[in-house]
């Protein structure tokens, strides 16, 4: 848990009398009904240790995602293995977009590691563009971070420029670390999954959180060729990390294809409404191939909407942000609407911005 530190993401409704929570880019449709009954049936046995090695979990993961089961390692969440990945491969050096997720120059830096930051621009909508290939041949770090949609810009890695990234991280021995958490909710689901026997320096994170509106349960998991980082990864948590419920959960959850694009389709006809809602107010909105939108807005906007019960991410702890920015999740359509009527009012008492 947090202890006397200011929480540096999203989702913390539990301070404050938040009526919609637009701060946490969960899936819109929730929890699928398949998963809560898995919870529940497993309800009897929280008297047992988890199994430590979530033998079925694993397999049914590594099924799903048609890679062999020693390829996969399950963790509390992705923010776990994320931690656990940087004492495990401890680089020396790492290359960072800006903006992206905070967690990784976070749990780099306990690990005494010197974060590069590559900065995305506004002038290219915050899309990763060839230049990031002479940040990473100037730096020659040990290893690179990036974000598939990133997060929070929602922007994929132009496929080409992700081949290119593979091919020099290649020849300069260098690990290529890749966050593929939301891609589950994007149109074009790629992934690197499907290259690692090829490419043993890749790792490859997701997590059930946002997909399947699993947050409370905290699952997550890597994917790796590297047997002998995976093991390290391994050692550096605890054996039961996994709970009986969260894999549970994760079994069922894998079936919900249904579900998926149910919610594909959802965030395929509210995120462009969204965007033009607030491009119309003169702000600028970052194209996004995820289920949530950046955008630019006055500084007021935050607490004027928290007044009104909505809770929205402030960006402005994000490096190649600052204040000013936010990003606003993607959900139904009549929560989408309360948003925008509550931005709306808060327009109505001050003058247009650009």
């Amino acid at each position: 848990m947090l202890y006397e530190t200011k929480n540096p993401h999203g989702g913390d409704v539990y301070g404050g009398d938040v009526i919609l929570d637009f701060s946490a880019n969960i899936n819109p449709l929730g929890t699928p009904e398949a998963v809560r009954r898995a919870v529940s049936a497993v309800l009897d046995r929280l008297d047992r240790y988890p199994d430590p090695y979530c033998r079925e979990l694993t397999a049914a993961i590594a099924a799903a995602e048609s890679v062999p089961k020693r390829y996969v390692l399950c963790g509390a969440g992705a923010a776990e293995l994320i931690y656990a990945y940087c004492r495990a491969a401890a680089p020396r050096t790492a290359l960072l977009t800006a903006p992206t997720f905070l967690e990784y120059a976070l749990a780099l830096e306990q690990t005494g590691c010197r974060c590069h930051m590559h900065l995305l621009r506004q002038e290219d909508d915050f899309v990763l563009t060839e230049s990031f290939l002479d940040t990473l041949a100037a730096v020659r770090p040990d290893a690179v971070f990036l974000c598939d949609p990133n997060n929070p810009t929602g922007q994929r890695i132009p496929q080409e420029l992700m081949e290119q990234i593979l091919d020099r991280c290649r020849e300069q021995g260098c690990r290529l670390f890749v966050d593929e958490c939301f891609v589950d909710l994007c149109q074009e689901r790629h992934s690197l999954c499907r290259r690692l026997a090829e490419e043993p320096e890749v790792f490859v994170l997701k997590a059930f959180t946002k997909s399947y509106g699993m947050a409370g349960l905290r699952l997550g998991c890597g994917f790796s060729a590297d047997a002998a980082l995976l093991s390290a990864m391994a050692a550096s948590v605890q054996p039961w990390n996994v709970s009986t419920p969260a894999q549970a959960a994760g079994i069922a959850a894998l079936g919900q294809e249904d579900f998926l694009e149910r919610t594909r389709a959802l965030i395929r006809a509210e995120r462009p409404r969204l965007r033009a809602a607030l491009e119309a107010l003169g702000w600028y909105v970052c194209p996004s191939q995820a289920n949530y939108l950046l955008f630019r807005a006055p500084e007021a906007l935050d607490p004027a909407l928290r007044e009104q019960g909505v809770a929205i991410r402030s960006c402005a702890n994000y490096p190649g942000l600052g204040p000013g920015w936010y990003r606003i999740a993607v959900r139904r359509r009549e929560e989408n609407d309360r948003l925008l009527a509550a931005v709306r009012a808060f327009c109505g008492r001050n003058e247009p911005w650009q």
